[in-house]
């Protein structure tokens, strides 16, 4: 191949590199393998050390091209990178917007609107592209002066080396590199074997990443640009024409931001997303909101360090310190016996927490929890707060070591600690805590949900000896509750019928309800669908749970305890006498078009969870296995399989595509 031969193949070779980078880091369409992704960018790499002179700055083979540096380089922002004033509450953000109509005044701030864009957790950078071609990154250090990382910058995938269409001025785009969750999680989880490092949030991993001096680290972290402002485009009429003009130059932006026409909508997005944070793919501490019309944002100017135009609005904080002033342990319907570090209140993720749990012995060891320490309590959406660390250096030598209490707090009873497991238990079933929860949670919402059955009615019930099980309750009476305190004729009417309605109740919420160990409501979902009827489910041994999906050895182990035992078999029996009736699981699709056939499923599905398509099978008659076997009739390929596409090529069995699955059950 001659020069002027090499110089056409590596054109096309830069193109097809370049458009399979930006659909699978910015779009998330991925249309070649990495395999085939890689092939290109090998034969690329061999064409530019064969014809040297035709590198160029742009180049793909240029992304993890830079040496290790001894030190970085300072550059002065054209433009300060300026930091953004704080909003915690609704009255900061109304106020804010009082500020800006005095200094502009009502028709300009109406007219604009506001646009709200979710602030990632990350590393503010900017990058200054000429012609095209990206020649300076940096950090925004202090604001004025920040650090050329041009090398490391060039190592995130989702940084184009050279803009999309024809880009002639010289222009700067501003953003966030930051690290999604789940690489933070497999980064840390690498970590923990390697016995490194463990990092404390994926902010600290992007900031580090950035700063190290060897490039090859930077790109050995699956970093992510997103961008925020192009502050060179003048000619905009809007900060919102910004995202799209940075999406036609081939930089990933937000389709989660969103223009708003007054506070009031600003108000509505900032509730749905203090909610439904959790589900995104990144972590965000907030809302950065702005004036979105640019030249009233202009106009408002800048006070300190910060554009008037513009306030970022904090989500409640999810972390916050206390003191454990006590550690007392709870006993559960399992006879679980539970740590709980008692708290001095504090506020956390918007409500004031004065308890959080500490999960068992081990764990308190693990993190070296004792009385009297001041801690890191971390609390997300609805999820029980947790100790999440001791900020050791705060100790005074007065702090008090914990020990699990030899004998049950409630009964007296002994505590047991089963093999293999991390928690203790109270070994006597009667222990007055363990039938009154256990009783509590039969009669809840998700399992009998009866109403009226509250935490005290349940406890006056079984210390007059109305109630000794759960089974007791489909026995009482109006004339045996009227006498008792808190009952007139109508509430006790109210009770009996509540309970008479509660009599029919479907497969899994029965199975819930009968608080067996490890089994949720989502797994006595999976277990109904599977099983269909009660008498299967009572009937089922360990063979039948092997060839179930999502049905662990533990799960398996707690579930034929449960039924070996002749007491609870007895229960069942004698509810059903009472008048208890349970549903057989009907599918909500009657279909047996997969009747007698075995499948495992392997890699992501595009249209569908791994669940989902679990589900789906169960749904149109088929079977489905955790693991590859000779037995198995198909094997569900997705994108990035594991292990068990090797192991199904060995034993023949057949592969077929999720577009396959759905046309065998459409």
């Amino acid at each position: 191949m001659d020069k002027e031969q090499a110089r056409k193949r590596i054109e096309v070779l830069r193109k097809e590199i370049d458009e399979n980078r930006y659909l699978y880091h910015v779009l998330d369409k991925p249309r070649v393998s990495d395999a085939v992704d890689d092939s290109l960018k090998r034969e690329l790499a061999k064409l530019e050390e064969q014809f040297p002179d035709l590198v160029t700055p742009d180049s793909p083979t240029q992304r993890i091209g830079g040496k290790p540096l001894d030190k970085f380089k300072k550059v002065r922002h054209r433009i300060p990178m300026l930091s953004l004033n704080d909003a915690f509450s609704e009255d900061d953000l109304k106020a804010w917007e009082q500020r800006l109509i005095k200094l502009a005044g009502e028709k300009k701030i109406k007219n604009s609107g506001f646009y709200c864009e979710l602030k990632m957790d990350g590393l503010a950078v900017s990058l200054q592209y000429q012609k095209g071609v990206l020649t300076v990154g940096t950090t925004r250090g202090d604001g004025q002066i920040g650090e050329d990382v041009t090398n490391n910058l060039k190592t995130v995938e989702s940084v184009p080396l050279k803009l999309r269409g024809d880009v002639a001025e010289e222009i700067e785009v501003r953003g966030e590199v930051y690290l999604p969750k789940k690489d933070f999680e497999k980064l840390n989880e690498e970590q923990k074997k390697k016995g490194g490092q463990i990092f404390a949030n994926p902010r600290n991993i992007s900031a580090g990443s950035i700063r190290q001096l060897d490039p090859k680290i930077t790109a050995s972290r699956n970093l992510q640009f997103m961008m925020y402002s192009i502050p060179t485009r003048l000619d905009l009429q809007s900060h919102h024409e910004e995202h799209d003009l940075a999406k036609k130059l081939g930089f990933k932006t937000s389709d989660k931001n969103k223009v708003c026409k007054d506070i009031n909508e600003v108000l509505s997005f900032l509730k749905h997303w203090e909610k439904a944070r959790q589900g995104l793919p990144f972590q965000t501490d907030g809302v950065v909101v702005g004036v979105d019309d640019k030249k009233v944002f202009e106009q408002l100017g800048v006070v300190g360090k910060a554009p008037r135009g513009r306030i970022a609005y904090k989500f409640a904080a999810e972390e916050a310190t206390s003191q454990i002033k006590d550690i007392v342990v709870q006993v559960g319907r399992t006879g679980k016996l539970t740590p709980v570090a008692h708290l001095e209140p504090t506020l956390v993720a918007g409500s004031t927490i004065s308890r959080a749990t500490l999960h068992n012995a081990d764990e308190i060891k693990r993190k070296d929890i004792k009385i009297g320490d001041t801690v890191v309590i971390h609390k997300a959406g609805d999820v029980i707060p947790e100790v999440k660390e001791v900020i050791k250096r705060m100790r005074s030598g007065d702090e008090k070591e914990f020990h699990m209490p030899k004998e049950c707090p409630i009964c007296g009873g002994k505590v047991i600690k089963r093999e293999g497991e991390v928690d203790w238990y109270c070994a006597d079933r009667d222990c007055s805590v363990r039938v009154m929860r256990s009783i509590g949670h039969f009669v809840s919402k998700g399992a009998f949900e009866i109403d009226g059955l509250g935490p005290k009615i349940i406890q006056k019930l079984i210390e007059v000896g109305l109630v000794k099980d759960a089974t007791d309750i489909f026995d009482l009476k109006q004339g045996d509750l009227e006498p008792l305190e808190r009952f007139a004729e109508k509430s006790a009417q109210n009770l009996v019928e509540s309970i008479e309605a509660s009599k029919e109740i479907s497969l899994d919420r029965f199975i819930y309800s009968l608080g067996i160990r490890h089994v949720g409501s989502v797994m006595a979902q999976d277990l109904a669908r599977q099983f269909g009827t009660l008498e299967k489910f009572t009937k089922a041994c360990h063979e039948d749970f092997d060839r179930m999906y999502g049905v662990g050895g533990k799960v398996a182990d707690s579930i034929i305890e449960f039924l070996e035992e002749e007491k609870n078999l007895r229960l069942i029996e004698k509810m059903q006498k009472l008048g208890v009736k349970i549903k057989s699981f009907e599918s909500a699709v009657k279909a047996d078009k997969l009747k007698d056939q075995s499948f495992v499923v392997t890699g992501s599905l595009e249209t569908m969870t791994r669940e989902e398509a679990h589900k789906k099978i169960i749904q149109y008659g088929g079977e489905v296995h955790t693991s590859v076997s000779s037995q198995t009739n198909f094997l569900i390929v997705g994108e990035e399989p594991g292990s068990k596409l090797d192991k199904a090529k060995k034993l023949g069995v057949k592969q077929i595509s999720e577009k396959n699955f759905l046309e065998m059950i459409s």
